[in-house]
């Protein structure tokens, strides 16, 4: 199974990496990326609880916290630092998860109230409600094992 879960966080990742999710007049941080990275993850998560195994969501969903604390040791962060950025990331990403629960039955302004209250970007929540809601009908058509194959960021 980490094999699946490697591939399906690399597309993950790839996903978050789509230059075109980020605003060109402000600088591209981490803090930026997981943000990007934990709303895909919301959404998956979203969509496929109710169809995989709840043992096989929460070993993906550890899988990926340990993934995210490596990158952060990466960044050369000491271990007192990570401990309370970890804290910080996992309530962050539980908060966008609480979020989206209702998603499809939001309209533009309330689901662009929801991408404000975690992105910091004054131009583009329109592009951003876009780009998430064809992720999430992305989702709808896919399974979770399909998400292992490599996904075109563009």
């Amino acid at each position: 199974m980490n094999q699946l879960y490697l591939k399906i966080y690399n597309n993950l990742i790839k996903l978050t990496r789509n230059k075109n999710l980020y605003n060109t007049n402000k600088d591209d941080t981490f803090y930026d990326r997981m943000i990007i990275l934990f709303f895909h993850l919301a959404f998956l998560l979203r969509e496929f609880k109710n169809f995989e195994r709840k043992e096989d969501m929460q070993n993906f969903f550890d899988y990926f916290i340990k993934q995210v604390e490596l990158s952060i040791r990466e960044i050369g962060y000491g271990d007192a630092t990570i401990n309370k950025k970890m804290k910080n990331y996992v309530n962050l990403l539980f908060s966008i998860i609480d979020k989206i629960d209702k998603w499809e039955s939001n309209n533009i302004d309330q689901k662009k109230e929801i991408l404000k209250k975690y992105i910091e970007d004054n131009n583009n929540y329109d592009k951003y409600v876009e780009y998430f809601d064809k992720y999430r009908i992305f989702l709808t058509k896919n399974t979770f094992k399909n998400l292992s194959k490599d996904i075109i960021t563009q």
